[in-house]
């Protein structure tokens, strides 16, 4: 007899625009059908003020602002009994390192979209923190996941159903 399936433990990355959040929260949906509980969280509400106030007025974050937030991150995927989706940008590897420090069993989903297309979704988005403006750096920062690290890229095309659909086979846990 096999043991159940751990609640999954995701995080939904990629550049701003890339559909983290709404991806995520369907991703959830999806996985709270099996795992009752399970909820998701958008990092963006994680951020400290003075975060948020920096990207609003178009300065990129550095380490030093990051950090903290990412740990935050971290412990909040690793605390909710019935599973986690995080929505988080997740660029660097070391980025995700930290989330892993504090949620071993963090595993990562990171959405693909075309550049070009990131930057229409931008501009269509009245009233998020992140400007357009902050599009180039977030992009220069990614580092995509690598063979050793627990996760899949998975393209965002397509209806929001079947990129959750793409993303739970890619990750290939039996959910």
């Amino acid at each position: 007899m096999t043991a159940p399936p751990s609640p999954p433990r995701l995080v939904v990355m990629g550049p701003s625009g890339v559909g983290k959040s709404l991806v995520g929260a369907a991703l959830a949906e999806r996985l709270a059908a099996r795992f009752p509980g399970l909820a998701f969280v958008d990092a963006d509400d994680l951020h400290p003020a003075a975060n948020v106030e920096k990207m609003r007025a178009g300065v990129p974050l550095d380490d030093a602002d990051r950090s903290p937030w990412l740990q935050v991150v971290g412990e909040a995927l690793a605390a909710g009994d019935a599973g986690r989706v995080i929505a988080c940008s997740a660029l660097r590897r070391r980025y995700r390192d930290v989330i892993r420090e504090a949620c071993p069993d963090a595993t990562f989903v990171e959405l693909v979209v075309p550049t070009g297309e990131l930057a229409g979704r931008l501009g269509s988005r009245p009233g998020h923190f992140m400007p357009a403006s902050l599009l180039a750096s977030q992009l220069e920062a990614l580092e995509p996941i690598e063979a050793d690290e627990a996760g899949a890229r998975v393209e965002n095309v397509g209806t929001v159903d079947e990129v959750v659909s793409r993303a739970i086979a890619a990750i290939g846990q039996g959910w």
